[in-house]
């Protein structure tokens, strides 16, 4: 999973980077800081792998990762280069969600490029120079399917479509938010690859004195909260102050941090599940003497592209999955408990992987 990091200059982007990667982006407080997009890549927290590398005795433990774009800060006028213009662009472009940190906190000494503190306006600064920048695709596209549309029955209705969704985005609107017609638009709208269509989770970044509530005293975060509802957003609620903070200790003094402040979970815990939930996705793990590891698949994938994403050969050769619930494994403490109880399932082509499943795939190529 790759996730785009953007936002306004002096938002908390880098610092939120930072202290999700420990990458050491420089943050600062003045705009473009961050002028090459800085990657970092994280493991995923998942405490079932820890326990199913003890009962195997596995010598490798292997996480799910996430990897983090930090997008330089934006302006008004990206799309046109005022800032760094366009540079930010192609890297979106590759992410599967975008993180769009908002800022949601008072602080004189740290400057808003606006001069007031308002994330509507913060958001949807941002979105026009996105909606802007898919316009400016799909002008092109509309050039080079105007050439071959005249004798062409296929080409003349992609046309039309990209006609409709340019007029559609000139007026303001988000791609995502298109009501798609058949298979043949969906289809477009993935190749396309436009800005606009893709899933966003806003971080609230606030001060700390709003966590302990997660927010909910704050009517930035409201206000966030109400705009994110109305598009299919997610939100979460973090500090990057307090982020960076937390990133700098153990695990132990990590958990007695969070206690002291009333929360229960870092930000980096709390974007993985809006990520998680956003995109669709589940982990199925796989546990044996050699390794331990958590694998990521969309929710609803079938076992032999389940097993694909291990090797190519795994589903090209699928006979069967065996399959343990994590949570009856544990409780058995053995598969040949799980067994003897009747807890493990042979399972073919049609059986969808379910989040936390333990699996052992048979196949022969």
């Amino acid at each position: 999973m790759k996730l785009g990091i953007v936002g306004l200059p002096n938002v908390g982007k880098s610092t939120l980077f930072n202290s999700l990667t420990k990458a050491g982006a420089e943050s600062a407080n003045y705009p473009f800081c961050t002028i090459d997009p800085n990657v970092g890549v994280v493991a995923v927290p998942d405490e079932r792998i820890d326990k199913l590398t003890a009962l195997y005795n596995s010598k490798k433990t292997i996480p799910a990762v996430i990897e983090f774009v930090d997008i330089a800060g934006l302006v008004k006028g990206a799309s046109k280069g005022e800032g760094l213009g366009n540079q930010f662009l192609a890297n979106i472009r590759e992410v599967d969600a975008i993180v769009h940190v908002v800022r949601c906190f008072e602080d004189t000494n740290v400057i808003h490029v606006d001069g007031s503190i308002d994330p509507i306006r913060d958001i949807e600064t941002i979105n026009y120079e996105l909606i802007f920048s898919d316009v400016e695709i799909l002008e092109r596209r509309i050039a080079k399917t105007t050439r071959g549309a005249r004798n062409d029955k296929a080409l003349a209705k992609e046309l039309d479509f990209q006609q409709r969704m340019k007029a559609f985005l000139e007026e303001g609107n988000l791609a995502i938010k298109y009501e798609t017609e058949d298979e043949d638009e969906l289809a477009w709208l993935a190749e396309y690859n436009l800005l606009t269509y893709k899933p966003v989770i806003f971080a609230a970044n606030v001060s700390e004195d709003d966590l302990a509530d997660d927010g909910n005293s704050n009517p930035h975060v409201e206000a966030v909260r109400k705009f994110a509802a109305e598009n299919g957003s997610e939100v979460f609620v973090i500090s990057a102050e307090i982020e960076q903070e937390i990133s700098e200790l153990d695990d132990d003094e990590k958990q007695m941090f969070l206690e002291d402040l009333g929360i229960s979970e870092s930000g980096l815990d709390k974007l993985i599940k809006a990520s998680y939930s956003l995109l669709g996705l589940i982990s199925y793990l796989t546990s044996g003497e050699d390794e331990t590891r958590a694998w990521t698949i969309k929710k609803g994938t079938k076992a032999p592209q389940a097993a694909g994403k291990i090797h190519t050969d795994f589903e090209r050769g699928f006979i069967c999955a065996e399959v343990v619930a994590y949570k009856d494994l544990i409780e058995c403490g053995s598969l040949a408990k799980a067994k003897e109880k009747g807890l493990v399932g042979l399972q073919g082509k049609d059986y969808v992987v379910q989040d936390g499943d333990v699996i052992t795939f048979r196949f022969n190529v």
